[in-house]
Order: C-alpha cells, then sequence, then structure tokens
C-alpha cells in the first residue's frame, strides 16, 4: 500500500486539452473569419477565452501543471513550422502580408497556392499539415505564439508548461518540399535546427517557463540507428544549454523501445511515458535500463485515446512499481486529452448506467488528479472514489449490453471461404465490364455531396419535432433528385446518391447498428474544423434491419447510369469509433464486418451493380511497430473480404482511402481484392500511383485529382496533367477518374465548377488517348 512519505511529490498534470470549446466555439469563430463575419481581432479574442476557461477548468480540478502551447488555430504542427520559420516559399509573401491569413493559407491553399500536404498523426484520426523541407532550407525562431499564451496562463497564477513538438519528431514528420529529391533526409537538418530551439527555449524562460516539454512521439516508432543517434545528439546539446528551462521529454502512443536508454541517459530533467496499451512495455523498458535516477518521470496511466473509465487499482499498481524507478512520479494522461470529448456529463440522452463507464477529458482529468492524490497520501485518502470505480467496472462487467449469443455464433461459423470472392479477378474484371459498359477513364467522386446549411436545418427540425418524418423524407427526396440529376448533366459515370441522410460517415451506421452508441456532444477534432462524433461500441454488433438500401435504390430509379451503394467497411468503423477494450479488436471487426456483409447483399439483391466500402482508416490504424502489423494487417483485411466476398462476379466492390502514407499498405491494398481503389493524390502529386505500379498492383485504382480539402478549385489543366502523371504508372484501362475524398465539407459552387473540370479533364485525355 503506497504510504504518504513515499510518494509526497506526487502531482497531477495533463500534455494537452480538447480546443474546440464545449459549443465549438473556436470552429464557429474560424470558420465565421473565413466567411468575412468574424474580425481576427474577435477570433483571438474567443481563443484566448477559451484558453483561459480550459486552464482554469483544469486547476479547479487539481492539475497542478497546465500545458501551454497545444491549442492551435488549425494544427500544432503547422504552428511548429511557424516557430521555427520553415516557411514553403510558396507562402512566404502571404504570411509577411497577414500571418494570420497566411497560416490559414498553408493549412488550406489558395485559388492560386497550394496548401501543404495532409496526413494522418501517428495511428489516430487527428489530421497534421506535413512540413516542406529541403537542402536550402533556413530556419528562424519565432516562439510569439508559444511565449504569449505562457505569460497569459501565468498572469492568472498558474504554474504552467509550454508542450512543444520535438525537434526530432519534427523532423521525422517532414518530407522533401517540391522540386527537392524525393531522397533528401530532413533529419540531416538537424544541426541547423536546433539553435532555434535554443532560442525558443531561451524565450520561454525569460518568459517564466520552469519547465518545457518536447514531445518525440516519432521515437515510439521503429527507428535506425542513425535516428538513435540524432536524438541522443539533440538531446546532449538542448541539455547542455545554459540558459533553458528543464526540460521534460514526451512521448506516448506505443513503448519507446532502443530509444528509451537514449532517452534516460540525455541530460535532460525528465522524461514523460504512456504505460497504457502496448505502451505497458514501457515499465520493463524503464526497469531495464535502471530506471530514472535524478529525473523527473510523468506516467501516463490514463488512456488518453479512449473514453472507458479507469481501472484505478490497476494504475496504483503500476504507479507504485514506478516510484522506485525515478527521484519523482507525477501522473498524467497517456497523451493529450486532444483525442477525446470534453464532458461525458453533457450526454443526458445516454443511459445512466452506461454513463457510469464513461470517461472524457473532464472525468480523465479527475481520474489523473484522484490517481495523484492517492499516490501522495495513501489508499484511504481516494476510498470513495476507488469504491465507486470497482463499482462502475463490475457493472460493465456483468452487463447484457456487451453480450449477444447470437452474434458471437454467427462470428464463430464463419469459414474462409466465407471471405473469399467466387471468381478471381480477371474474370470479374471482364464481367463487371460487360455489365456496366463503363468508357475509358470512368468519372466518379466518392460518395458525399455538400452538406447544406439546409440539409443540416431539417436534421435539427426533425430532432425538435418541427417537422415529422414524412417532412422530412421529402427534403431526402428532393436533394438526391438535385444530386443524381447535376452528375448526369454533368457527364459523371458511375453516380452516388450524395449520403444527404448521413451525418457522418460512421456515426450513421452506427446509430443503425445494435451495440453502438451514440452521443450528442462528443465532438472530436479531425483536422482544423472539422470535428466528428465518433460513436461508441459498447457491445456486441448486430444490424436490426437494412441500413441504406431504400435510398440507393431510390437513387437508382432516378437514372439508367450505375449508382453506387456507400458503407463504410469494418476498420474504419473501429477506427473512428471509440472502440470496447474488453476484447480483441480483430473480434469486434469480425462482427461489424458480418453485419456489412448482411447490408451488401441486400444492396445486390435490390439491383446495385457497384457498391463501394470505404476503409480509409486502414493505413491509420496500423501498428506503428513492425513487428505488430502482421497479425493487424491479417484481421483487418480479413474483415474487408468478409463483408464483400458474398457477391457475384459481374457486382463491382470499390474501396477508399485518403490521407496516409499508402506506401506502408500496399500488401494489404493487395490482398482486400476489391475491384477498384480510389486514394487521395493530388497533394502528393500521384506518389500514390508510383506505389502501387511498384508494387505490380493488378486491379483498377483512382488517384485522385481534386483535392477536396482546400477550398480552391483546380482547373481542367491541372486535373489533366494530374491524370496524365497517373497514367505513367497504371495503364488507362485500370485508371478511373475522381476527388481525393467526399465532397461534403465543400459548397455546391466549388463542387460544381471542380467536377466539372474534372470530368472535362477526363474527356481531354480520353481523346489524346484516342488520337482524335
Amino acid at each position: 500500500m503506497t504510504t504518504k512519505s513515499a510518494a509526497a511529490a506526487a502531482r497531477a498534470t495533463v500534455y494537452g486539452h480538447p480546443r474546440q470549446g464545449s459549443g465549438r466555439e473556436l470552429k464557429k469563430a474560424i470558420e465565421g473569419y473565413w466567411k468575412g463575419r468574424v474580425t481576427a481581432d474577435a477570433l483571438r479574442t474567443t481563443a484566448a477565452e477559451l484558453r483561459r476557461t480550459h486552464w482554469r477548468q483544469l486547476a479547479g480540478a487539481d492539475v497542478h501543471e497546465v500545458p501551454t502551447g497545444d491549442f492551435s488555430y488549425y494544427d500544432h504542427v503547422l504552428d511548429t513550422t511557424v516557430m521555427v520559420g520553415a516557411i514553403p516559399a510558396r507562402h512566404r509573401e502571404a504570411v509577411a502580408a497577414d500571418a494570420l491569413d497566411g497560416y490559414f493559407a498553408m493549412a488550406r491553399g489558395t485559388q492560386d497556392v497550394a496548401p501543404l500536404e495532409m496526413t494522418k498523426w501517428f495511428d489516430t484520426n487527428y489530421h497534421y499539415l506535413v512540413p516542406e523541407l529541403g537542402p536550402d532550407t533556413v530556419f528562424t525562431a519565432d516562439s510569439t505564439q508559444q511565449v504569449a499564451e505562457l505569460k497569459e496562463a501565468l498572469a492568472l497564477g498558474l504554474t504552467a508548461r509550454p508542450v512543444l513538438v520535438g525537434p526530432v519528431t519534427y523532423l521525422l514528420l517532414a518530407k522533401p518540399a517540391p522540386g527537392v529529391a524525393a531522397d533528401f533526409d530532413p533529419l540531416t537538418l538537424l544541426d541547423r535546427l536546433l539553435p532555434v530551439y535554443a532560442e525558443v527555449l531561451a524565450d520561454l524562460r525569460a518568459a517564466g517557463a520552469a519547465w518545457v516539454q518536447l514531445d518525440e512521439p516519432a521515437l515510439v516508432q521503429d527507428r535506425t540507428p542513425a535516428d538513435l543517434n540524432a536524438a541522443a545528439r539533440a538531446y546532449r546539446d538542448l541539455g547542455a544549454l545554459a540558459d533553458r528551462p528543464k526540460l521534460l521529454v514526451a512521448s506516448y502512443f506505443d513503448r519507446l523501445g532502443d530509444a528509451l536508454p537514449v532517452l534516460a541517459k540525455a541530460p535532460v530533467e525528465g522524461l514523460a511515458l504512456d504505460f497504457t496499451g502496448p505502451a505497458a512495455a514501457n515499465l520493463d523498458g524503464l526497469a531495464a535500463v535502471g530506471g530514472l535516477s535524478g529525473k523527473r518521470l510523468v506516467a501516463g496511466v490514463v488512456d488518453g485515446r479512449n473514453i472507458w473509465v479507469n481501472d484505478l487499482e490497476k494504475s496504483l499498481t503500476t504507479l507504485g512499481t514506478l516510484l522506485g524507478l525515478a527521484d519523482r512520479v507525477d501522473v498524467s494522461a497517456s497523451c493529450s486529452l486532444l483525442h477525446v470529448p470534453l464532458d461525458a456529463a453533457a450526454e443526458k440522452d445516454v443511459d445512466p448506467q452506461i454513463l457510469r463507464w464513461l470517461s472524457f477529458a473532464k472525468q480523465k482529468t479527475a481520474e489523473i488528479t484522484t490517481l495523484a492524490r492517492g499516490l501522495s497520501q495513501g489508499t484511504d485518502a481516494i476510498a470513495g472514489e476507488l469504491a465507486a470505480n470497482r463499482a462502475a467496472l463490475a457493472s460493465r462487467a456483468a452487463s447484457p449490453i456487451t453480450r449477444n449469443p447470437a452474434v458471437r455464433a454467427g462470428a464463430e461459423a464463419v469459414t474462409g471461404a466465407d471471405s473469399r470472392r467466387s471468381r478471381p479477378y480477371a474474370e470479374r474484371a471482364a464481367a463487371q465490364r460487360a455489365h456496366l459498359g463503363l468508357p475509358l477513364l470512368p468519372t466518379t467522386t466518392i460518395g458525399s455531396f455538400p452538406q447544406t446549411g439546409e440539409l443540416r436545418a431539417a436534421r435539427a427540425d426533425l430532432r425538435a419535432g418541427r417537422i415529422d418524418t414524412a417532412g422530412y423524407e421529402e427534403r431526402i427526396r428532393a436533394e438526391i433528385q438535385e444530386v443524381v440529376s447535376y452528375q448526369e448533366k454533368a457527364g459523371v459515370d458511375v453516380l452516388v446518391h450524395g449520403e444527404p441522410e448521413r451525418n457522418d460517415m460512421v456515426q450513421y451506421f452506427a446509430e443503425q447498428l445494435d451495440g453502438y452508441l451514440a452521443t450528442r456532444h462528443g465532438w472530436v477534432q479531425s483536422y482544423g474544423t472539422r470535428y466528428v462524433r465518433p460513436p461508441i461500441l459498447a457491445g456486441d454488433i448486430a444490424r436490426p434491419e437494412p441500413m441504406t438500401v431504400r435510398w440507393t435504390s431510390y437513387a437508382q430509379s432516378l437514372t439508367a447510369k450505375p449508382v453506387k451503394g456507400m458503407l463504410t467497411g469494418p476498420v474504419t468503423m473501429l477506427a473512428w469509433s471509440f472502440v470496447r477494450d474488453d476484447q480483441p479488436l480483430g473480434e469486434t471487426a469480425r462482427q461489424v464486418a458480418l453485419a456489412l456483409r448482411d447490408e451488401v447483399a441486400d444492396l445486390e439483391a435490390a439491383g446495385t451493380s457497384v457498391i463501394q466500402v470505404d476503409e480509409p482508416a486502414l493505413r491509420e490504424t496500423l501498428p506503428l511497430r513492425a513487428a505488430d502489423r502482421p497479425a493487424y494487417l491479417d484481421w483487418a483485411t480479413e474483415a474487408f473480404r468478409l463483408a464483400t466476398g458474398g457477391v457475384r462476379p459481374d457486382t463491382q466492390i470499390h474501396t477508399h482511402m485518403c490521407y496516409a502514407e499508402f506506401g506502408d499498405i500496399v500488401r494489404a491494398i493487395d490482398d482486400l481484392d476489391a475491384d477498384v481503389i480510389s486514394l487521395e493524390a493530388a497533394r502528393s502529386h500521384m506518389q500514390v500511383a508510383r506505389e502501387l505500379a511498384a508494387h505490380g498492383y493488378p486491379r483498377e485504382a483512382g488517384p485522385g485529382v481534386w483535392d477536396i480539402h482546400s477550398p480552391r478549385i483546380p482547373s481542367a489543366e491541372e486535373a489533366a496533367a494530374l491524370l496524365r502523371t497517373g497514367l505513367e504508372a497504371i495503364p488507362a484501362e485500370r485508371l478511373w477518374v475522381n476527388p481525393d475524398c467526399g465532397l461534403k465539407t465543400r459548397a455546391w459552387p466549388e463542387t460544381r465548377a471542380s467536377l466539372e473540370n474534372l470530368v472535362a479533364a477526363a474527356r481531354t485525355v480520353r481523346e489524346e488517348l484516342s488520337g482524335a
């Protein structure tokens, strides 16, 4: 049992906090600024009020040391790019003219200038803006934001710790700038970057920072000896600085492995380590290096990425073991709380029995402070909290909500034949060409069309009782009619119904599947001002009735062209949900796949000849360590094939992926055995097409020619140029023409202009190929 004297120094802290505000005030202010309805001063005032609110809430919950620098108008990696002066040449004029507008231009692009590439933050659904670096990059320190936010917190009388992306992770996340050789290694710029970090650290020290946190999550991935040597050199040099705060180097999302002894030996004052999930191995790793003598350890024992209540007694056991491995042990979440919603108590529609199982940012903060108090004062000091926690855990374990015998029997009955198509791809492709009669370079979209204010208002009216179901469905029918009619006029070859009835590509299905829970206020940032409400996967998954057949069939009745059925794949249904942690993910994926298999069968029976099962999260969920990947890819690809394997040879199965490093999973993409795959490619200049070709990918593919995460409208010439680049890697008979992703976030004027340019580009390149 922990005694008070053994851990009197234990304190609570967090690495970061959700940015949006309880009413998504930040999103509304930023989007209002983009539309000219909110001034820059008003936006800054809203942001400052949110920061103050978050800090005060944390301090009021007994968090000893609040984070600063974790707040961002768009993305914290982009903020780091500004901090180190690595502004791409094409954006320097805009940044010099107006720092805020230039910042958003780097994130979103303009009509004339492309934005930075966007990709996933490790294995999360958060997106960051990829730094663009080259041998000529000149770094210059700009600590304005970091110093200002620190001073804001200190002015409130709080103990504050600035949080920065570490220099090694920043360079490992970067890519060669356009025009720079593809084999350029940004890590070679480390010696040029470290003096800039030294200057920023000195500025923060002068502003009152006692500690600064440098996040190095890239070190939990498989790293080369050169990478590890760079990390050792970085922290040797930063640690040797005379004018600096104390340094806390943080890692999260997985175990550090070979990087742990490097950081343990570094001349820094503290480490912050994750001890949840696979990162629990850090405990053994820490013991193997002899602990952290003379150093502070911040122990991430509360899962910062999922929403289930912490097992307080188990965490206290871990913390008790850590007491013998460091001079001081503080308590935190495993990572920034950016990845969870704000407050479970706001969910008034959730069954109170289930609500006690849930822990959002506010509840996790309370768990952290409870653990810190228990570690410092002994378990008697938190006896009430421990009793309530035991009851919540027991309630969940015994609940019939979590187990459905029929679902489990169905999953156990699956055989290998269920996850294989009845004919090889070559035979299927011939049957599909004969059945669909599509032209060379067929055009399509990814699925969604703009979600207008009218559509959102209709859903709100239905929830509020201002219209009845019949009135709401009439609005949906009218929207589908408009979307189908527009696509026909624009000359699109394979149509979609536009998904006007869907609030989100995961939530929509979760609300119709047994075993899922939906929230009203559980918003989590995906990128920029894009927030999603991940549903909660609480129990075994079953499909009570068809989910998409009605609206897909209605759209097909309006046209002679094929209309794609649109589903979200099993891996993405898990990745973009808060998943259950009481059984292996592969078992849960199989349950979801079987529910989708029934939906695919019903779509086909209703006459749908093209069915798209989106898996944008396949790469995102890839384990960070190579040794863990084969087992994951086995169950992930098996789940997709199980969902799609029962269709006829002439039914064409599509899938879609976006904003990820596809080169890591090309073999898995092949193993999905989809007939057509569409992928993000516009910002990366068709890199994925070259990766598919290098692998010998034998099926049809649509590398995107329109970056839909930017408001800029690509010209027909630009789209045609990308198509020609794609044709250098993929034969014309296997190349599709499509945007990078769905059009939900775009406005109708952009959509019309861009889609018409896309169709025109396809027509131009077809004529070139035919010699007309």
